[in-house]
């Protein structure tokens, strides 16, 4: 049966390495339906609360360049059933994923949910797109809160993606979802301290 990610993933050193450490085959003989070559609703609801990811490039020479990309919650917008895409803002001007896939399209991605120990790894390949000259494109990136100076489009076509286990993953929370569970904290800790208040006065006069 179909194992999409794993399909590429397995290179001949990938199966030596299985090999070596006891684990040849074990994709393999996977019995099962993991094509995972379009974004079903699980993956759609998932990518559109992310606001980070990391994308892995290769240049000419062989090294791998590993980027951060972040912004609003949803930044990273689903096209249709086999295409992503965002807006590309201006950072540091190094420029180097742009090189990178101007020679090589083909790109490794993480999507991490740390709240929920959930991690999404993904292969596609990467187009960059014009906003003037593709309106419509530009329409359905387009993040009218949110400051910062959009040189281009970013469209990732899936080729496959998978579904990491969370072992190892640390747990972690955005700063929103901690000002937001304290909020909830000091809206109870203040209903204590009224109810206390009251029971006491209720205890002084009936001394």
């Amino acid at each position: 049966m179909p194992y999409g990610f794993m399909d590429i993933a397995l290179t001949p050193s990938v199966r030596a390495a299985q090999a070596e450490n006891d684990a040849a085959g074990l994709f393999e003989n996977f019995e099962g339906d993991r094509a995972f070559d379009h974004f079903d609703d699980n993956a759609a609801a998932f990518i559109a609360e992310r606001n980070s990811f990391y994308m892995a490039s290769v240049s000419e020479t062989g090294w791998p360049y590993v980027q951060h990309r972040g912004g609003p919650t949803g930044f990273l917008k689903l096209l249709d059933e086999r295409r992503i895409g965002f807006l590309d803002f201006r950072g540091n001007r190094q420029y180097i994923s742009l090189g990178n896939l101007s020679a090589d399209n083909r790109v490794a991605l993480f999507l991490m949910d740390y709240k929920r120990r959930r991690r999404m790894k993904m292969f596609a390949r990467a187009s960059y797109h014009d906003l003037t000259s593709e309106p419509e494109l530009a329409a359905a990136l387009q993040l009218p809160d949110y400051g910062g100076v959009a040189e281009r489009a970013v469209v990732l076509t899936l080729e496959a993606y998978d579904w990491n286990c969370p072992q190892h993953i640390t747990k972690k929370f955005d700063a929103a979802e901690v000002k937001e569970a304290v909020s909830n904290l000091e809206t109870r800790v203040a209903e204590l301290e009224k109810e206390n208040a009251q029971l006491r006065l209720q205890s002084n006069e009936g001394a």
